[in-house]
């Protein structure tokens, strides 16, 4: 009896012994392994997306300074200074009337008094160019300063720009105020321009009223000495 019950016992503990099979579980590891290769491969693509979607959001913010409003003021404040031409204003219809009144209606058949009062006129005319030259001379020179500040205002806001349209956005600001800036060279040669034009204009005017004056004076006869006969008195 006991030697059948030792049999038994040892029967039952072989049959409860695991079999490892090393073939599948290599198999099931690299299983795993692509799984979670699978999973860190979209883990940085999603990464990445995010990422993309970051820079596109950098990409497309606005710059937050604008020195719109300011260029448009100082150029207001240039115009309306060329707007306040005096005598001769910057039209083709006031300079082709005016100057035909005081520089090219010349002639020996009018008076003193009309020549001298064109004469008047032109130098009026060549006294109100040269101070308007001088004003807007003055407006530009002051233009200087805060076309300074804009300029290094929008240079930093360039160089530390988030995105490519702040970028940009500074960049157009910079050329907008080279515009202006071209913009008041060109007020200011027109000003001078202007202003040397009415006094060459006034000395070549000068010159055809003298010839005018020295005709309208050669109408009149010579004077012709004759004798005076002076009456005896008796004594």
């Amino acid at each position: 009896m006991v030697v059948a019950f030792t049999v038994s016992a040892s029967q039952s503990a072989h049959a409860q012994w695991a079999v490892y099979d090393g073939a599948n579980h290599v198999e099931n590891v690299l299983i795993a392994a692509r799984t979670l290769q699978q999973i860190d491969n979209q883990i940085t693509s999603l990464a990445n997306q995010a990422q993309m979607l970051v820079n596109q959001g950098r990409n497309l913010a606005s710059l937050p300074l604008s020195t719109l409003s300011t260029l448009q003021s100082t150029i207001s404040q240039t115009t309306a200074l060329l707007a306040q031409a005096q005598n001769i204003a910057y039209s083709v219809q006031s300079v082709e009337q005016q100057y035909q009144q005081s520089y090219t209606s010349l002639s020996s058949g009018m008076s003193d008094c009309a020549l001298f009062s064109q004469a008047q006129t032109r130098w009026q005319n060549s006294v109100g160019g040269f101070e308007d030259a001088l004003k807007l001379q003055a407006r530009v020179v002051g233009n200087i300063p805060s076309d300074s500040s804009a300029m290094t205002q929008l240079v930093s806001a360039s160089q530390s720009s988030a995105g490519a349209l702040q970028a940009a956005q500074a960049g157009n600001q910079l050329l907008a105020l080279q515009s202006r800036q071209l913009s008041d060279i060109q007020a200011e040669l027109a000003a001078n321009g202007r202003a040397a034009d009415l006094e060459r204009a006034r000395q070549a005017a000068n010159e055809a009223g003298a010839e005018a004056q020295y005709q309208h004076f050669s109408q009149y006869d010579a004077y012709v000495p004759q004798a005076v006969a002076i009456p005896s008195s008796g004594y």
